[in-house]
C-alpha cells in the first residue's frame, strides 16, 4: 500500500505551496446543487453600438448618426462660447475639455469604418444575464495533502479555506457579500460569462489584460478539437467537426453568411470586453494573416485607432506550405482601454552577439586585460567569442554642434585630440578623465572613441516581430490542443501590461495556457470556453503544473506585493539577476551608479519549492431551470404565461430535431433509430414518444437514409421520451415524474429515454436505479448544445447530436489503516473498475475499462453541492510526471502509479458520509456517481 516517505528532518522550507492572492475578493457565487431555487433573476442586458457615419458623409434621414452629428456641433458652439466668456481658471478648463470631447467625439464620426453585411440591420443586441453556479472547487495542494495524510474528507480547509454554505445561506448571499478570490474557470459562452460578470459582480473596470485568441475565420474544421486525447483534425472531415454553439458561430463556414457573422461575433465580445478592462488595461486579440486588416478595422471602431498600441507579428510553430510563400507568422493586435493610461512595464529580450553584430563589436579585452582587434575567424564565432575574452566597440565620443567649453584637447596615446568640425566632447574634462581612469578610452584611425563593452547592457527592448517564439516546441509544456498558442508569446503580453495580483480573462480558454501564464506569475485569472475538450485538458494543466516559488515583496500581500528583484552576476561577471545595470558614457564619465533596469521576468526563486497551483474553480452558465420541473412548486413562483409557451417552443423544436436525427450514436459506431417520433397525446410530463425498430443497430449512414430519405421502418418496441430544459438541468424530480407516467396503464413503453444538455447527480443516479432495480428501463441520452441553435446549422450526418452517456461503474471497499494513518479510524479506497454505456438497441452495457479513461476524480467527502476532488487520477497520460520528479523526495513511486491508475490511494471518510466519483470521457462530457459510506459491521 502506498505510504508517504518518512523525512529525518524536516525541510528549510515547505516542499510545495501555492500563490495565494490576499485582499482579492470575489462576490459569493451559488453552487450547482442550488439552481433550481435560485430566484435572483435579471432581464437580459442590452449593448448600444456606437452610431457611425457612413464614409461617404451622407446626412439623409436614414442615416441614424446624424442626430448625434447635429448634437456634437451644437456642444462645440456652446463650449467655445463658454470659453470665451470664462474668467475662472476652473471655468476655463471645463470649456476646453467640453470642446475637446465633443470635436474628438464628432471626428470620430466622419472616420471611415469597416461594413458588412448584417451590421446595419441592428443598433443593439441583447444578451442573456445569467448567474454563474460552482460546479467543482479544485486545488492541487488539497489533493497532495490528502496523499499525505489520507485524511480525505478532513482536508476542506485547504481549499482556499472557502466554508460550505448551507442551502439558505448560498441562497440569500450570492451576489450579495465578498468572499476570498478564486481563480475561475467556467463553462460558457463567452459573450454570456462576460455579460454575467458585468451584470451581476459588478466588474466592470476590473480586468487589467484580455487575452482574446478568437477562431481565425478560416478554415474552420482544422482548428476546433472534438476528442480530449486527438489532435490530428482535418478541416472539413465531418467526424472532427465541433459541435459548440460558440464555435459554430465564430465562424459560421457552416452558416449562411461566413465572414461577416464572424465579425459580428467578434465585435459583440469586444464591446462587452471594454466595459470589463481597467483604465490602464490592455487587450491581445490573435489572428492569422488572412483577416488581420478586418479585425484590425474592427478594433479601430470599437476601441478607437487612437488606442491602438502595435502590430506583432510572431512565429507560429510549424510551417504553412502553399503555391506562393509559406506563412511562417500570426499577428497580435494590441490595444489599449485608454492610450494615455496604458499600464506598460519595460520589456527587453535577450541580445544575441550575432556575426554581423561582431562587425561592430570588432575589438577584444582577454582575461589578461589586453585588447586586440578580432581575427576574420574569431568574427565568425558569435557569440562563442565571448569564450576568448570580452568583446567591446568603439564609439563616437562627440555630439552634434560646436560649443567652446568642450572643444578642449585630449592626450591620448601621444597624440592630440579635438572634437571634428562643428562637434563637440560628450562630456567635460573630468568627465574624460573618469573614462582614462577607467580605461574606457580607445582610438580609432584619427579619432578618439569610447569604449562599449557588448555585456555594458547585452539585452535589447522587445520590438514588434518576435521570431524566437514557435521553436522548439512549447517551453517544455506538452502540446495538448490542435491550436495551442507558446506560452511565450501570452507571457510577454501578460508581463507587459499587468503586475502580480492584477486580473487576466481569456475568453477563448483552448488548452489553458492564458491561465497557465498566469498562474505561473502571480496573476488572477478567469478562463472560458464553451467546450468541454478544452476545459477537460485546461483542468489537468492546471492541476498537474508546477512553477518556481518567486520570492514576495511582501507575503503578507501575496504576489499584489510585487516580486524581489535583485542585482547579481554569475562567475563570468555575466548579470543573472532581475535589475541588470545599464552602464553608459555618461554614468562612467559623471562618476554616477549606472541606471538599472528591472527585468519582470527574472524575479528572485525560492530554492527548494515546488509551486502549484492555487485553488480555483470550475463554473458554467447553466441558469434556473423552469417550465419543466418547478412551475407548480410555490418556492419557485408562478410561471408565467411567456414561460409556457417558450416551453412549449422548445419541446416542439426538439420533437423536430430529433425527427430529422433520429439516430442514438453508441460506442464502437453502432447506432439505434427512433422511428414515428411524435407528441404523445394527454401527457403531463412525457415529451414525445417513438418507436424503436425491431432490427435494432444499423450503421450511422444507413439509420440517417433511412430516417431522412422516408424509408419504412419496421415496427417495434414503443418508446417513452422527456426533455430536460433548455437552460437547466434534468433533475431527480423530473426523471421521477415521467418514469412514473410512463408506466400508467394502457401507455406500453418499453423504455424511457431522458434527454438533456446537463443532469444533476442525484437525477442520474436514480435513472441507474430504475434500471438496476425497477421495472421500466431508463436511458439518459446527452444532447449537444448546438441543438439550441435551430435550423441555420446544416444537418451532417456524423453530427451525433444524441449520444447515450455511460454511467461511471466504482468499487468502494472498507481497507485497513494505512502504517502512519489513524489507526481506529475506518479507511476506504475506490476502484473505478470502468464507464458503463448502456446499449438500448441490445439491453446490454458496453464498459470501458477505467485505466482507458482521459481523467477521473475522487470527492472522499461530497456535500451533495459542489465536487471538491481530493485525488485527481489521468490514466492515459504522465501529466503528475512533473511534480513526480520535483517531489519524489516526498512520496513514494507507488503513490504517482495510484494517480495514473485505476484505483485511488486510503482515504478516511468525512462528515457528509458519501463519496462521488466524477470520470471525464473522450469528448470532454463530466459523469457522476455517488455512493454512501456505510461503515462496514465488526466481526464479533
Amino acid at each position: 500500500m502506498a505510504t508517504r516517505k518518512k523525512t529525518t528532518a524536516a525541510p528549510a522550507a515547505p516542499s510545495s505551496a501555492a500563490f495565494e492572492h490576499k485582499g482579492a475578493e470575489a462576490l459569493i457565487r451559488p453552487e450547482v446543487g442550488v439552481q433550481s431555487r435560485f430566484k435572483k433573476r435579471k432581464q437580459p442586458a442590452k449593448y448600444a453600438y456606437d452610431p457611425s457615419l457612413a464614409p461617404s458623409m451622407q446626412w439623409d434621414g436614414g442615416n441614424p448618426a446624424r442626430e448625434r452629428g447635429e448634437a456634437l456641433i451644437a456642444a462645440i458652439e456652446a463650449a467655445a462660447q463658454r470659453l470665451a466668456m470664462a474668467t475662472e481658471p476652473a471655468d476655463r478648463e471645463r470649456a476646453q475639455a467640453e470642446l475637446r470631447e465633443a470635436t474628438a467625439a464628432l471626428k470620430a464620426l466622419s472616420r471611415p469604418f469597416l461594413e458588412w453585411a448584417g451590421k446595419a440591420e441592428r443598433l443593439s443586441f441583447e444578451v442573456p444575464t445569467l448567474p454563474l453556479f460552482i460546479h467543482e472547487r479544485l486545488s492541487t495542494q488539497a489533493i497532495l495533502e490528502s496523499l499525505k495524510g489520507f485524511t480525505g474528507g478532513q482536508m476542506a480547509l485547504n481549499f482556499g479555506g472557502h466554508p460550505d454554505r448551507d442551502l439558505a445561506e448560498q441562497l440569500l448571499k450570492a451576489y450579495e457579500y465578498p468572499n476570498g478570490w478564486f481563480n475561475r474557470m467556467i463553462l460558457g459562452d463567452s459573450l454570456v460569462v462576460m455579460n454575467s460578470l458585468l451584470q451581476y459582480e459588478h466588474m466592470a473596470g476590473q480586468v487589467q489584460m484580455v487575452y482574446i485568441d478568437p477562431p481565425y475565420g478560416v478554415k474552420f474544421g482544422s482548428n476546433f478539437q472534438p476528442f480530449v486525447r486527438k489532435r490530428d483534425v482535418s478541416h472539413g472531415a465531418d467526424e472532427d467537426l465541433t459541435r459548440e454553439p460558440e464555435m459554430v458561430k465564430a465562424y459560421r463556414d457552416t452558416w449562411e453568411l461566413g465572414l461577416h457573422s464572424y465579425l459580428t461575433y467578434l465585435r459583440d465580445r469586444l464591446l462587452v470586453t471594454r466595459d470589463l478592462l481597467t483604465d490602464s488595461g490592455s487587450v491581445f486579440v490573435q489572428i492569422s494573416d488572412e483577416n488581420l486588416h478586418h479585425v484590425r478595422e474592427l478594433l479601430d471602431e470599437v476601441f478607437g485607432w487612437d488606442n491602438s498600441v502595435a502590430v506583432i507579428a510572431f512565429k507560429k510553430t510549424g510551417f504553412a506550405g502553399s503555391d506562393d510563400l509559406s506563412t511562417t507568422h500570426d499577428y497580435l493586435l494590441w490595444y489599449a482601454k485608454d492610450r494615455s493610461r496604458l499600464l506598460v512595464n519595460k520589456a527587453f529580450g535577450e541580445r544575441p552577439l550575432t556575426v554581423d553584430e561582431l562587425g561592430f563589436y570588432d575589438q577584444i579585452e582577454l582575461p589578461d586585460g589586453k585588447r586586440r582587434p578580432l581575427t576574420k575567424e574569431e568574427k565568425l564565432l558569435g557569440d562563442r567569442v565571448r569564450s576568448l575574452g570580452r568583446p567591446f566597440a568603439r564609439n563616437p565620443m562627440v555630439s552634434p554642434g560646436w560649443q567652446d567649453s568642450l572643444g578642449f584637447p585630449i592626450e591620448f596615446e601621444g597624440i592630440s585630440f579635438r572634437p571634428p568640425p562643428n562637434r563637440h566632447w560628450a562630456t567635460s574634462k573630468d568627465g574624460i578623465e573618469r573614462l582614462r581612469s577607467a580605461n574606457r578610452l580607445a582610438r580609432k584611425g584619427n579619432t578618439l572613441r569610447f569604449v562599449r563593452f557588448f555585456d555594458d547592457f547585452a539585452l535589447q527592448p522587445l520590438g514588434t516581430v518576435w521570431n524566437d517564439t514557435g521553436v522548439g516546441g512549447f517551453v517544455g509544456d506538452e502540446r495538448l490542443y490542435v491550436v495551442q498558442t507558446d506560452a511565450r508569446v501570452i507571457e510577454r503580453c501578460m508581463l507587459m501590461t499587468t503586475n502580480p495580483g492584477d486580473l487576466v480573462i481569456d475568453p477563448t480558454c483552448g488548452s489553458g495556457t492564458t491561465a497557465y501564464v498566469a498562474e505561473q506569475w502571480g496573476r488572477r485569472w478567469i478562463t472560458i470556453d464553451t467546450s468541454r475538450v478544452p476545459l477537460a485538458l485546461a483542468r489537468q494543466r492546471l492541476l498537474t503544473a508546477s512553477f518556481d516559488y518567486q520570492e514576495l515583496k511582501n507575503p503578507e500581500m501575496g504576489p499584489a506585493g510585487g516580486f524581489v528583484y535583485k542585482m547579481k552576476q554569475n562567475k563570468k561577471g555575466e548579470h543573472t539577476g532581475g535589475i541588470v545595470p545599464h552602464v553608459t558614457l555618461k554614468s562612467i564619465a559623471n562618476g554616477e551608479q549606472p541606471d538599472v533596469e528591472v527585468l519582470v521576468d527574472r524575479p528572485e526563486i525560492v530554492p527548494g519549492v515546488t509551486r502549484v497551483s492555487g485553488p480555483f474553480v470550475f463554473e458554467a452558465t447553466i441558469p434556473t431551470a423552469q417550465g419543466f420541473d418547478d412551475a407548480s412548486d410555490p418556492a419557485a413562483g408562478q410561471a408565467t404565461k411567456a414561460d409556457e409557451e417558450s416551453d412549449e417552443a422548445f419541446i416542439d423544436r426538439m420533437v423536430g430535431v430529433l425527427q430529422s436525427s433520429p439516430v442514438l450514436h453508441l460506442p464502437g459506431n453502432q447506432t439505434v433509430t427512433l422511428a414515428q417520433v411524435r407528441r404523445p397525446a394527454r401527457a403531463l410530463w412525457l415529451s414525445a414518444e417513438a418507436v424503436r425498430p425491431a432490427e435494432g443497430l444499423a450503421s450511422s449512414i444507413e439509420a440517417a437514409d433511412a430516417a431522412n430519405g422516408g424509408l419504412a421502418l419496421a415496427s417495434g418496441d414503443s418508446v417513452a421520451i422527456v426533455f430536460g430544459p433548455a437552460h437547466g438541468s434534468i433533475t431527480r424530480r423530473l426523471v421521477e415524474e415521467a418514469w412514473g407516467e410512463a408506466q400508467l396503464p394502457g401507455r406500453g413503453y418499453k423504455h424511457l429515454y431522458v434527454i438533456g444538455f446537463a443532469i444533476e447527480p442525484d437525477a442520474r443516479q436514480r435513472i441507474d436505479d430504475y434500471y438496476t432495480k425497477l421495472g421500466l428501463p431508463v436511458t439518459y441520452v446527452q444532447a449537444t448544445p448546438d441543438v439550441l441553435m435551430g435550423d441555420l446549422l446544416k444537418n451532417m450526418r456524423s453530427s451525433q447530436i444524441f449520444s447515450v452517456c455511460g454511467q461511471p461503474d466504482v468499487s468502494l471497499m472498507p481497507v485497513e489503516a494505512p502504517a502512519d494513518g489513524a489507526g481506529n479510524a475506518q479507511y476506504w479506497q475506490v476502484k473505478l473498475e470502468g464507464l458503463d454505456v448502456f446499449d438500448p438497441a441490445t439491453d446490454r452495457v458496453e464498459p470501458t475499462p477505467g485505466r482507458e479513461v482521459p481523467a477521473w476524480f475522487l470527492d472522499t467527502d461530497y456535500n451533495g453541492l459542489v465536487f471538491r476532488p481530493r485525488q485527481a487520477f489521468f490514466p492515459l497520460t504522465g501529466a503528475w510526471d512533473n511534480l513526480k520528479r520535483s517531489l519524489r523526495a516526498e512520496f513514494d513511486d507507488s503513490v504517482w502509479a495510484h494517480l495514473a491508475g485505476d484505483t485511488s490511494e486510503p482515504f478516511m471518510g468525512g462528515s457528509n458520509e458519501q463519496i462521488a466519483v466524477k470520470v471525464i470521457d473522450h469528448r470532454g462530457n463530466e459523469l457522476m456517481v455517488v455512493k454512501s459510506l456505510a461503515a462496514p459491521k465488526k466481526k464479533r
